[in-house]
């Protein structure tokens, strides 16, 4: 009876030692590998990995028809830490009236500003407001300021505008003006009008050919 137990669990052995070497042998040949390129390209979608983002609008260009009321109601999400109105407290962050055009990271009633944004230097102009609103740490990585950024071009364009109609009131640029149509009146005309006749074209001002009988009615044959 022992022998006989002993011959079962040598199988028992035997086997459970042939699948472990088939597992392993089966793992070394079937191994998988992450491709280096993920799936297949698709025609017509756009890649997201960067290559083919679409360029950034230039803020001059939104300014000139940007909506300083909207711009307003977007500035409602900074009103937890600025003021924006004539001698208003510091909070959080600075006073913010009067901000386009003054330099950065100076005056403001003595608020303590991050020795990051007062390594930026200039002045607030509208291309650096507009980078500050993108995104404020890339900006002057180090500071203090915890806002993530506005991503829409037309938002900061309409905040922009509103700042500056608190006291700044710089210049803004101007629209570029609209193309004339071609083939309007102040272009000289359609192709289609400058190939119609005139009247001077129509008006038979050349010599007679060699010849040809006399326009002369009094030129008659006697």
């Amino acid at each position: 009876m022992d022998d006989r137990n002993n011959t079962i669990a040598g199988w028992v052995l035997a086997g459970c030692g042939a699948a472990l070497g088939l597992s392993i042998v089966g793992g070394m040949l079937f191994e998988g590998h992450r491709p280096e390129k993920m799936g297949y390209p698709i025609e017509g979608v756009a890649d997201d990995s960067g290559g083919g983002a679409a360029p950034e609008v230039a803020i001059e260009t939104l300014l000139p028809t940007a909506d300083p009321t909207k711009g307003q109601q977007i500035f409602q999400k900074c009103a937890a830490c600025h003021t924006n109105t004539q001698g208003g407290p510091n909070g959080i962050g600075p006073n913010l009236y009067g901000v386009v055009g003054d330099n950065i990271a100076q005056g403001r009633g003595g608020f303590a500003f991050s020795d990051a944004l007062k390594a930026v230097g200039g002045k607030w102009d509208f291309d650096k407001l507009n980078t500050w609103l993108t995104n404020p740490r890339k900006f002057a990585p180090g500071t203090k300021m915890t806002f993530a950024g506005l991503g829409s071009a037309q938002d900061r364009a309409n905040v922009i505008v509103y700042l500056n109609a608190q006291g700044s009131n710089v210049p803004l640029p101007k629209a570029a003006p609209a193309a004339a149509p071609t083939g309007s009146a102040s272009a000289g005309g359609s192709p289609a009008d400058k190939a119609k006749p005139t009247t001077d074209d129509l008006a038979n001002k050349g010599a007679p050919a060699s010849g040809a009988p006399s326009q002369d009615l009094k030129a008659t044959t006697k």
